[in-house]
């Protein structure tokens, strides 16, 4: 599980069924858990809803040769929330 920060979000996308495709330490030692799920998440309406810690940023990765992404890091604990920038559904 990802740190509190971030834990009420990744709690509702596995509640509501949204296929995890990756956890883990998965790129370097500044990623402690990762998490990715098969879904275009609305960084805005999600951080309005949630009110996130302001140790949590968005999080955008635009290069198409390591993998189009868009999500929630915190920056005190290193996890992170991550879903594709396009292409799947999207999730408010």
């Amino acid at each position: 599980m990802v740190c509190m920060h971030l834990a009420a979000l990744e709690a509702e996308l596995i509640a509501a069924g949204i296929p995890e495709t990756a956890r883990g330490a998965l790129w370097s030692k500044n990623c402690r858990e990762w998490v990715y799920f098969d879904v275009v998440l609305d960084l805005e309406a999600l951080t309005n809803r949630f009110g996130f810690d302001p140790c949590v940023n968005t999080h955008q990765n635009l290069d198409s040769r390591s993998g189009l992404e868009s999500g929630f890091v915190c920056t005190r604990c290193d996890d992170a929330v991550v879903g594709r920038l396009s292409g799947a559904p999207r999730y408010a």
